[in-house]
């Protein structure tokens, strides 16, 4: 039976009502979301919807039980994409990066507190979750100036008032990123301050099924998008112009930014992490490119491919360096189960070739879901005995890294897939096709 009757999802005021999603079917709608274009598509793709309710409790509830098996009062967040994951809020989120003006405090009880900026409390009428909006949590300079012990110790009394209301005698707060004025102020209120990400990172690394839905959409977006970037690429355009068709297709399906601008040409993926600029593609030449690309509903969509771009043959030492690179990203996928630790995953699966290894990717592994999270799994020579003392456990998504290149030489392959850890072993979520000729499959 097919879930996306046209009635109820075609955006048009007059009719009234939620989408499948649970959003308002409005136009005009306050919370931001998937185009009609993307619910179209994913319609046609046969994707079922998240419902936002369930997963916005999800989150909440998985929140809540880790402030409480820490025998933390509360958890005092300031991170933009831990306010997202929490409240399933948004407010100006790459200026929010560095400039916090929001706070969101958790408390053990459930209870939940945001603070918005001050002429936008409407942007969480949305969210019934947050039980109190209020404003005032800005302490960085710009805001206020030679003012951040007292803008501080105001925020710290109104944090003291709800913990002391909702978390009893219980001290102990967690805290994300906050600025130095607003530590000392909670710790001269007596508070007892641990590490807030770490409950944060280990919070959001399990996924619930309506958020394994969401990414299912939102990757199908990126893939769509990555489409018509790569149908509209072709030598004589700057790396900046194809770099804009990805973000314009984003932005078209509801997406909403994209972290990095790494996509490069020819000589410049070597070394990698050269970001996009005004080189001219030439004809017959590599380009590569990494999404990191935040799609609707928030979700991170993290693909790496590589196309040789041209009417000629690559290269037989570009052909070996892919293959090579794709080897590398399905055999260490292969080891993804739950129960599996991290200490294995460093230690075992595919080994790059000694001509790779200097220029090899900074992991072999990341997780991710509003972004490149917790975990990250290192190559041997960087791993740290008692920093990943875990296990991968279903409900994980991970991303799977390939950088081959060597040093000196005239180009990398960048391959990477997003894999969900599943009951009884992996599921690849990330289908996009891998070049046919640089993988030597056609001439």
């Amino acid at each position: 039976m097919n879930q996306y009757s046209r009635d109820r999802r075609k955006i048009d005021p007059a009719r009234g009502g939620t989408l499948p999603d649970g959003t308002p079917n409005d136009n005009d709608r306050v919370e931001i979301g998937p185009t009609l274009l993307a619910l179209r598509e994913w319609e046609a793709a046969g994707l079922a919807l998240p419902d936002l309710a369930a997963m916005r409790k999800y989150r909440w509830t998985r929140l809540t039980q880790h402030i409480v098996a820490r025998d933390y009062g509360g958890l005092l967040m300031f991170d933009p994409l831990n306010i997202r994951y929490a409240t399933d809020t948004t407010n100006m989120q790459l200026w929010n990066t560095h400039n916090p003006f929001r706070a969101c405090l958790l408390c053990a009880d459930g209870h939940m507190v945001l603070w918005e900026y001050r002429n936008a409390p409407f942007l969480a009428d949305h969210a019934p979750l947050v039980r109190e909006i209020r404003s005032g949590a800005s302490m960085f300079y710009f805001s206020i100036g030679d003012r951040g012990p007292d803008a501080a110790m105001r925020f710290a009394s109104e944090v003291e008032e709800v913990m002391s209301a909702h978390a009893g005698a219980n001290r102990r707060l967690a805290v994300d990123k906050i600025m130095v004025h607003g530590l000392r102020a909670l710790e001269a209120r007596g508070f007892e301050v641990f590490e807030g990400e770490e409950v944060t990172e280990h919070a959001r690394s399990v996924k619930g099924p309506d958020e394994i839905a969401a990414m299912r959409c939102a990757i199908h977006s990126c893939e769509a998008s990555v489409a018509a970037m790569e149908a509209r690429t072709k030598p004589g355009m700057t790396e900046d112009e194809i770099w804009a068709i990805l973000h314009a297709e984003n932005i078209r399906r509801g997406g909403e930014w994209i972290e990095t601008r790494l996509l490069a040409t020819g000589p410049r993926t070597n070394p990698w992490f050269q970001e996009c600029g005004p080189r001219v593609l030439q004809n017959n030449e590599i380009l590569a490119f990494d999404t990191d690309l935040i799609g609707p509903y928030g979700i991170c969509t993290d693909m790496s491919r590589t196309w040789w771009i041209g009417d000629g043959r690559p290269r037989q030492d570009m052909v070996a360096a892919m293959r090579h690179a794709h080897e590398h990203i399905t055999e260490n996928m292969a080891l993804l189960r739950p129960g599996v630790t991290i200490a294995e995953l460093v230690h075992n699966g595919h080994q790059l070739a000694p001509e790779y290894w200097a220029q090899k990717y900074s992991c072999k592994f990341h997780g991710v879901g509003l972004c490149d999270e917790w975990p990250h799994v290192d190559y041997p020579d960087t791993y740290h005995e008692g920093a990943w003392d875990h296990a991968l456990e279903a409900g994980m998504v991970l991303c799977v890294e390939a950088l081959v290149g060597e040093v000196g030489g005239d180009f990398s392959i960048k391959l990477e897939d997003q894999v969900l850890v599943t009951d009884d072993g992996f599921e690849p979520l990330t289908r996009y096709p891998f070049d046919a000729r640089l993988m030597g499959l056609v001439s």
